[in-house]
């Protein structure tokens, strides 16, 4: 009798990941290459041998978990490629913005266990340690969550889902107005701020210069980003200097595509990634 896929979730279950990664890397990595689909509420990773291997990202809509799920199976991560399903359950975080939470018999152990152990003190409000309760911001240390529309990447049948074509948009709606301060809506009448554009000066190149990326970047990072991209080659850092890189492409017109669709991608909440061609 075959086993039912778990139904729809916020959340999504990876595994085969690689297990030498760093708990604080994996999941800054994780964040980089998911937070395109939507806003993340936390990214769950454990050190314990059972759960190695192993993460659940939780998106705020459902539909964001669904394209990522899509978007990403079989990406390879580390040199392996993800495993991806729905997680069998709502995290906490979840249950509580649905007032479905319901604490678990484990928890309210510790609960009474501390409470012994101080002699009958009532405990003040704590976050549990299971699931993900009370983790509402920033699942990964100095990367909160996006505060700018998701881009979205499309699934191409008969590709790796992971890879967009050439001339990727941002889903229709999603794309922000560039006159416009992100979570702002513009008023009627109100004509769009026209924004200063240095970044288009240069003439097309297949070498992209990234510029305002935060202190915690590092070639991996950017390398997730830019690999969904055709054409993609690889990510140069500059010795010295976090806030810049270069990335290569094979033509000038998947380079173009790469800096129209990464423009402004907000790395970390005060880092919104400025992308121009390299001078040649």
């Amino acid at each position: 009798m075959a086993v039912q896929d778990p139904r729809p979730n916020h959340t999504i279950y990876i595994n085969n990941l690689n297990e030498k990664i760093k708990k604080d890397e994996l999941k800054k990595s994780l964040y980089a290459i998911f937070s395109q689909f939507g806003q993340i509420l936390d990214i769950l990773v454990s050190r314990s041998l059972r759960m190695r291997g192993q993460a659940f990202v939780i998106f705020k809509e459902m539909s964001s978990a669904t394209n990522a799920l899509r978007s990403m199976q079989g990406f390879p991560f580390y040199d392996k490629p993800m495993r991806i399903q729905y997680a069998k359950t709502d995290s906490d975080i979840i249950a509580k913005m649905k007032g479905t939470f319901v604490e678990r018999e484990r928890d309210r152990e510790r609960k009474r266990d501390k409470r012994k152990a101080k002699g009958g003190e009532a405990p003040g409000p704590k976050k549990s340690g299971a699931g993900v309760q009370g983790a509402t911001q920033g699942a990964v240390p100095g990367m909160p969550p996006l505060a700018q529309p998701p881009r979205m990447l499309p699934h191409l049948g008969g590709q790796p889902p992971y890879i967009p074509p050439p001339g990727m948009i941002p889903a229709p709606g999603m794309a922000p107005n560039p006159g416009i301060p992100p979570g702002m809506a513009p008023q009627p009448g109100m004509a769009p701020i026209p924004t200063p554009q240095p970044l288009s000066e240069n003439p097309p190149n297949h070498i992209l210069f990234l510029t305002n990326l935060p202190e915690e970047t590092n070639e991996l990072m950017l390398s997730m980003l830019f690999n969904q991209f055709p054409g993609f080659k690889e990510v140069r850092l500059v010795p010295g200097r976090h806030d810049i890189a270069f990335v290569e492409f094979d033509t000038e017109v998947q380079a173009g595509a790469a800096r129209e669709a990464l423009q402004g991608f907000k790395i970390t909440q005060s880092n919104a990634m400025k992308i121009s061609f390299a001078k040649k």
